[in-house]
């Protein structure tokens, strides 16, 4: 789940459940839209929410107090139970331990990248990626600071769930120069937030 903040359309959030593309159902129930995909609920749109004190535009950084204090205005807007979300990292330290070519794209590898937790399968083109290297993934349902959102994905078919990450696909640069995947020190530890405070 992500949840968006744009003050220039207004006093809304725009809460994603599930990453499709339409068309979409719509429904309207006091302050809060309901979003459908084939009679599946996917995403809110809610006006009326300045007491959050949500300040900047774009992806909203979500912790425990402020997903509860979103979740107590939901319920008192009328939705029905509290929306539950995953809290953990979804920007990691991922250790390649494979790098193979893709079987039908020459600029393409296949990576096997560990992130703590699971190991994932991810399509790489950066010409830079090696096998034992530590690097920035982006899991599933990351939103780039670009706004797109990370989803599964399957390149010249062969899946892929995720993306190792450039200096300039985070926003750490807009240098036309750093080119290619971000390569961490080996201290970094695997599975750790790649944007943890140190």
């Amino acid at each position: 789940m992500n949840i968006f903040y744009n003050a220039i359309v207004g006093d809304y959030i725009f809460i994603t459940l599930d990453p499709v593309d339409g068309p979409f159902e719509y429904s309207k129930n006091g302050d809060i839209v309901t979003i459908k995909k084939d009679g599946k609920v996917v995403g809110y749109n809610v006006s009326g929410v300045s007491s959050l004190g949500l300040t900047s535009n774009g992806p909203v950084k979500l912790t425990e107090p402020l997903m509860a204090q979103i979740n107590d205005l939901l319920i008192d807007k009328g939705l029905e139970s509290p929306l539950e979300v995953d809290l953990s990292p979804k920007f990691v330290v991922g250790y390649v331990e494979t790098c193979e070519k893709h079987p039908d794209a020459d600029k393409l590898n296949v990576t096997t990248v560990d992130v703590g937790t699971e190991k994932l399968q991810i399509v790489c083109g950066a010409k830079n990626i090696a096998q034992g290297q530590k690097v920035v993934v982006a899991k599933v349902g990351a939103v780039m600071p670009s706004g797109m959102q990370i989803k599964d994905a399957e390149l010249r078919g062969v899946p892929s769930k995720g993306m190792i990450c450039s200096e300039r696909e985070l926003g750490l640069t807009d240098s036309e120069e750093k080119k290619g995947i971000l390569v961490l020190d080996d201290a970094r530890q695997i599975g750790e937030d790649f944007f943890k405070e140190v």
